[in-house]
């Protein structure tokens, strides 16, 4: 099986493991305010496409990339979301997808994006244990959404938050230094900042629900 990266148009990453998932991913899909950076960083690797409204490339780089130009104006979804629409309809092959650049420059795209993370799941059923699998990775986390009880290795001391649009459910956790057993999720921040205790840590949904999980 086959990797992707989608690339957006936040930071683009300067660390080696999102570089190296950029290096190593058998497709490339960038969004198209980020077909600069991708060019200035990866001049001789040709994205496999480049998709969005293109009210963010120049006339330069839509001459250069003009055969993998995938035009898409409507407007009820944003650039990555067309992005990866366009993967899951043209790589069938593949069984992960990385997000990179998602992050960074402004708060309420940074948001946003990471929020979106739940509504693939929602629509596409894409999740961290889902094939594809689906990510958010930057140069300070990775960013992935689960829909039910779930058991993650992630290693004694990784800092850990998570977050649920769901004010109804309950997550009962095992190995983190502070249980989320009693967390009502009514605000964004109630069970941010948290640690591993254990290389496992459970949780357990009290029904299936979506939660966003943003290790660092």
């Amino acid at each position: 099986m086959k990797s992707a990266v989608i690339i957006g148009a936040g930071d683009f990453p300067r660390k080696d493991y999102p570089l190296y998932l950029a290096e190593s991913a058998d497709y490339v899909v960038v969004c198209d305010g980020a077909i600069r950076s991708w060019a200035r960083r990866f001049p001789l690797r040709r994205p496999d496409a480049v998709t969005g409204d293109m009210d963010s490339i120049s006339p330069a780089l839509r001459r250069r990339f003009g055969d993998v130009l995938v035009q898409e104006d409507e407007q009820e979804t944003n650039d990555q979301s067309k992005a990866l629409r366009l993967t899951l309809e043209r790589f069938k092959d593949i069984d992960c997808i990385h997000i990179l650049g998602a992050t960074g420059r402004r708060e309420d795209h940074t948001i946003g994006n990471l929020s979106l993370l739940m509504e693939y799941a929602r629509q596409y059923g894409l999740s961290a244990e889902s094939s594809p699998s689906l990510d958010m990775v930057s140069d300070w986390s990775t960013a992935f959404a689960v829909t039910g009880s779930t058991t993650l290795a992630v290693g004694e001391g990784r800092s850990i938050s998570i977050f649920s649009p769901d004010n109804s459910l309950n997550i009962k956790s095992e190995g983190l230094v502070w249980p989320t057993d009693s967390v009502v999720f009514d605000n964004w921040w109630k069970a941010t900042l948290n640690r591993s205790s254990a290389p496992l840590v459970s949780l357990t949904f009290s029904h299936p629900s979506l939660a966003l999980v943003i290790l660092s």
